[in-house]
């Protein structure tokens, strides 16, 4: 099997694997195994993929921002992945959310941009602050086709991030205080709740320093990326979880909370 035609066939597994919500092997741990730099040339194949069946590309999200996660999941740095027009809702639109199409579905509180400008690497953070419209406060709602969320950080490239949904909270433009959010996003802390009952608390400051910080991981990587497109202006990108994932379930009332920063609760009920 030629380089490319291997890269096509993990590309398939994978879309296989979400149609008919199984879990598979980890390409890590087969004979051939996968690199990062393998994983990232499955990626154009999925975008192809979600295009191909009507799908609108909305943004990227990035995982495994919080440090925190490294050793227990098995990576060491953050990855990214596409979210496309399926996957991205208002949380205002989308009060129950259903999870019967997921596989180990787990929640994760995350601060979302909206890109107004395209950002570059070379930026100071004031400048790539600048680029962002607007933050909401919100959740990416993961999944891992991997049994157990055991896997190396190419595996989770391989199937797109593990993205399963953005539920996206009030925005705020970012221009009318700029400097007050820069600072904020870097000290707030964050509550997540089930039911009623605490049950993690994080802040920016886990998102590698900021979610600011976050997002110019992203750029910078994008930058060296000879097989994906830069970020685009209307991008919305969820920076990383604010506390560590957990797994959720039908029945279940999730709420995070924003301390020290101006964002609203955000509130969902799974089915």
């Amino acid at each position: 099997m030629t380089a490319h035609a291997r890269i096509e066939a993990i590309a398939n597994e994978v879309l296989a694997s979400w149609a008919s919500h199984s879990q598979i092997q980890t390409f890590s741990s087969r004979p051939d195994g996968i690199t990062l730099a393998q994983a990232y040339q499955v990626t154009p194949l999925l975008r192809a993929a979600f295009e191909a069946r009507g799908e609108r590309i909305t943004g990227r999200k990035i995982g495994f921002t919080n440090r925190q996660m490294w050793q227990a999941y098995g990576v060491d740095s953050p990855v990214w992945g596409y979210a496309t027009s399926r996957t991205t809702r208002d949380l205002a639109d989308t009060q129950v959310m259903a999870l019967d199409d997921l596989c180990e579905p787990r929640i994760e509180p995350e601060i979302m941009f909206g890109i107004g400008a395209q950002p570059s690497p070379s930026m100071s953070d004031d400048a790539l602050l600048g680029c962002i419209a607007w933050v909401a406060l919100g959740y990416e709602i993961v999944q891992s086709i991997y049994p157990d969320w055991k896997f190396a950080a190419a595996d989770t490239v391989a199937a797109n991030g593990v993205h399963g949904a953005l539920l996206i909270g009030t925005r705020h433009a970012i221009a009318p205080r700029k400097s007050a959010w820069q600072r904020e996003l870097a000290t707030f802390e964050a509550e997540l709740q089930c039911d009623g009952k605490t049950v993690q608390r994080g802040g920016g400051a886990l998102v590698l320093d900021s979610p600011l910080q976050a997002l110019r991981h992203l750029v910078e990587l994008l930058a060296k990326d000879p097989h994906n497109p830069p970020l685009a202006v209307g991008d919305v990108i969820s920076t990383g979880t604010l506390t560590l994932p957990m797994p959720i379930k039908p029945g279940e009332r999730w709420t995070a909370k924003a301390i020290g920063i101006p964002l609203e609760d955000v509130t969902v009920q799974f089915a």
